[in-house]
């Protein structure tokens, strides 16, 4: 019987997203180590297996490359194509009805201001935290040169493809220009983040300028269109436990731990950095600037944390950073939606960290020596381009091979990270994901409508607490 039958509570979403994460790891590694990658459908002939000389195609692929193309890909891509067919009118109407229910332009003002400052601080102590960590160790320092080389060899065709790629982003002036749409449709359409973000802006701010029934009317029917596309993404939420299993098998079935251990350094660099940022940083500033308690914040976004490390993208988890803050840390209504839909394309801080470190790693790779200068140069891009990187799995690449490009480091050193980048951009998003709804509990700490029994509402941090 189901819980709605038996009146008993079922396990919480982010436990069985947990066992599926748990699953499809330890299956996919049984599934390496076994090696039922290198067994092919045709049998023991398997290494002469030539397409096109007596075989099919998917006959000479391995069980697990069957598997990945056949049933674990297509699963976790429908899964991720629900939840972004879903992102642009969730995103689109969370912001404009957070905006219009600031009540007056210096509300909104002040509630923007905090946030944009926020965000700017924390993405510079994560870019310098990130650093500070890569030029101490030095992990492009101690790779084995041949395993180097056939990391490169290997990822040389897909490197080539997002260093062709930087050169068709807008920069400068016309990356300013391109957030200001002139069809918003056709910026929702191609998927324009920034541009459906400004026009909800300027919606919202022309909502709260136009005071009248007419404007109520809209009001509830945008709120509608948010109710709806929640209740469509809480259908497909459930989903997410089977497409977790089948993300984290396919990771894991594929590459196994190899990958990590050849590049262990550098991706020990990375995840030191995020974890100190998210779990040392992020507490400073929750029981310093918010007066939360990190450990109570920690507990009630863990569901968000799961799926954003399981998906590798904010915007396939802003539906359930919503609902975190807004049912789990009781944060308002109005600064949640307007901080977490603007928060899920400008607060990267995962990112901006992740490719500050990159950028030096692969300086150090290289040989290529930066001055002071040029790493500040590295800081300010990182944390511009932490502002604006798609939220999609590996939307930071191309800024990367852009910012290496601009300090003379070979663009094309992004193929050698290219086999970790998935586990990193999990754990990168995860920082970004839980970033987002701790600014939004900071900016709300003094706001009129801010809960004073929040469950992350902790003794103000002069106050006795056993928090860490």
């Amino acid at each position: 019987m189901t819980a709605a039958l038996t009146g008993k509570p079922g396990l919480p979403l982010h436990w069985k997203m947990a066992i599926g994460f748990g699953t499809g790891l330890i299956l996919g590694l049984l599934a390496y180590k076994t090696g039922l990658g290198t067994l092919t459908v045709a049998g023991a002939g398997a290494p002469q297996c030539v397409a096109g000389a007596g075989e099919l195609p998917w006959q000479c692929q391995s069980w697990v490359s069957l598997i990945a193309d056949y049933v674990t890909g297509p699963i976790g891509q429908l899964f991720l194509n629900l939840i972004f067919m879903l992102v642009v009118p969730l995103l689109f109407s969370a912001l404009v009805v957070g905006v219009s229910e600031m009540g007056d332009i210096r509300a909104f003002g002040r509630v923007g201001w905090r946030t944009l400052g926020y965000t700017v601080l924390m993405s510079s102590i994560a870019v310098v935290l990130g650093l500070l960590l890569v030029n101490w160790l030095q992990p492009g320092v101690g790779i084995d040169r041949a395993t180097a080389q056939q990391l490169l060899d290997e990822g040389a065709q897909r490197a080539s493809a997002i260093v062709a790629s930087t050169h068709e982003q807008p920069r400068g002036l016309d990356m300013l220009l391109s957030i200001v749409p002139d069809n918003v449709i056709k910026a929702a359409a191609d998927n324009t983040i920034l541009a459906v973000m400004f026009f909800a802006l300027m919606l919202g701010i022309g909502m709260v300028l136009t005071p009248g029934k007419a404007t109520d009317t809209l009001r509830e029917g945008i709120q509608g269109l948010f109710d709806v596309s929640m209740t469509l993404i809480g259908l497909v939420i459930r989903l997410a436990p089977i497409a977790v299993f089948c993300f984290m098998f396919e990771l894991a079935a594929m590459f196994g731990w190899d990958l990590l251990i050849k590049l262990a350094s550098y991706v020990g660099v990375v995840v030191l950095a995020l974890a100190l940022h998210l779990f040392v940083v992020y507490s400073i500033a929750l029981r310093t600037i918010g007066g939360y308690s990190p450990l109570a914040f920690f507990k009630g976004t863990q569901e968000a944390m799961v799926l954003a490390f399981s998906t590798a993208s904010s915007n396939a988890t802003l539906p359930t950073s919503l609902r975190v803050a807004e049912e789990k840390l009781h944060l308002p209504r109005r600064i949640s939606r307007f901080v977490l839909t603007v928060g899920a394309t400008a607060n990267q801080n995962g990112t901006a960290l992740f490719e500050g470190v990159t950028v030096i790693f692969l300086a150090q790779f290289f040989g290529v020596d930066l001055s002071l200068t040029q790493q500040v140069l590295v800081m300010l891009v990182c944390i511009l381009g932490g502002i604006g990187t798609a939220g999609v799995p590996s939307g930071s690449l191309p800024v990367v091979a852009m910012i290496c490009g601009m300090v003379g480091v070979p663009p094309q050193g992004i193929g050698l990270i290219l086999g970790v980048n998935h586990f990193l951009d999990m754990c990168r998003t995860t920082l970004n994901v839980t970033g987002d709804i701790a600014i939004a509990a900071m900016v709300s700490k003094g706001e009129p409508d801010a809960p004073v029994d929040s469950p992350v509402d902790a003794q103000p941090a002069g106050s006795s607490s056993n928090s860490a």
